[in-house]
This record gives structure tokens, C-alpha cells and sequence, in this order.
């Protein structure tokens, strides 16, 4: 089992978090949402596997390369 680092592409606020820790994610399934410049940019999963940490809350700014969950493939 690997663990993979999901990360943010952009700099923004956490509007929403969609996915919960336990959960099964497939590729390409959303984990949070983050608001930026008023638009709505999802963050996915890169890979299938189990959501172990969500490791920011909704509210939060994060920039660009922050680690903001983990999946365990």
C-alpha cells in the first residue's frame, strides 16, 4: 500500500469539503473545493484508493503545492 499526497494546483479558501476520511475514492473523485477569484475549483483524487486524512478545514486558505489530504492506494 502507498501513500499518496493529494495537493492543491492553485492558491485559495477551502469553500468545501466533500469527501470524508474512510471513504473509498475513485481517480478523478472530488475531495474539496476551493474558491478562488469567485470561481469553484475542485480538488481530485489522482489515483483510486482509501481517503485516510484530510489535513485542512473549510475556511482555510492554502496556496499552491499545499498538502490538503491523503489517499492510500
Amino acid at each position: 500500500m502507498a501513500i499518496i499526497d493529494i495537493k492543491t494546483e492553485i492558491t485559495g479558501n477551502v469553500w468545501k469539503i466533500v469527501a470524508e476520511v474512510g471513504q473509498a475514492i475513485e481517480e478523478d473523485d472530488p475531495i474539496l473545493i476551493l474558491e478562488s477569484m469567485k470561481m469553484e475549483i475542485p480538488v481530485t483524487a489522482p489515483e483510486g484508493g482509501k481517503l485516510v486524512a484530510i489535513l485542512t478545514a473549510e475556511g482555510d486558505t492554502v496556496t499552491e503545492g499545499t498538502v490538503v489530504a491523503r489517499i492510500e492506494a
